[in-house]
């Protein structure tokens, strides 16, 4: 089996976020996007302290497709520098560690 990941985005945009969300699904690169609205951040870009409203997605899918979800989001994002971060999930629920090892099998091309 493999390992599995959470990793995180962010985007400005429901259409973005929804577009991202489905590309990953349906391309079974993740077996589950969360999208979670209202989310604000603060962060410092080019030597400013900013404040947005952002939508966060977080992404349920293999350590071994990472770079595969890596390269769908910043093809379809509108940010210069998108957040893409990933988490190792290190126990989960056997059953639905099955699920995502099985809602992601079409992946190794």
């Amino acid at each position: 089996m493999d390992n599995y990941i959470i990793v995180f985005n962010t985007c400005n945009s429901e259409d973005i976020a929804s577009s991202i969300s489905e590309t990953l699904v349906s391309k079974k690169l993740a077996a589950c996007v969360n999208i979670v609205k209202g989310v604000e951040s603060v962060y410092q870009w080019q030597g400013k302290i900013e404040h947005d409203k952002e939508i966060l997605l977080i992404i349920k899918t293999r350590q071994s497709l990472f770079e595969r979800v890596q390269n769908a989001i910043q093809e379809l994002h509108d940010y210069e520098l998108p957040e893409i971060i990933a988490v190792p999930i290190d126990i989960g629920e056997k059953n639905y560690l099955s699920w995502i090892q099985s809602a992601t099998l079409a992946t190794e091309i």
